[in-house]
């Protein structure tokens, strides 16, 4: 399958595959958050989190997810792993700039 990228401000942080689920997807598909927790086998609780950007996703709600949106796992995947990476990246800042770096 091909990958797209997209060009992007590096200063603003990646959405939340959260905040796509629930502003895109599932009034895409039609679903309340009840129905779409019960299609997806989850709580109520635990979806309401995931779209409250409370919560990220995991490789099983990831697969859940793709296998309901019918675009797959991995797009999911890789939206949360940009999230979690941009704001790592500007926690860690400091002390990335503190590593000395080791020639190859």
């Amino acid at each position: 399958m091909p990958t797209y990228s997209a060009n992007r401000n590096p200063n603003r942080a990646p959405t939340h595959p959260g905040a796509i689920l629930r502003e895109d997807v599932l009034p895409a598909l039609g679903l309340s958050v009840t129905q779409a927790a019960r299609r997806l086998r989850v709580s109520r609780q635990t979806l309401h989190e995931l779209l409250a950007e409370r919560k990220g996703f995991t490789p099983e709600m990831a697969l859940r997810v793709g296998a309901l949106a019918g675009n797959g796992a991995a797009l999911w995947l890789r939206m949360q792993q940009d999230f979690d990476l941009w704001h790592a990246q500007r926690r860690l800042a400091g002390e990335l700039r503190a590593i000395e770096r080791e020639a190859a």
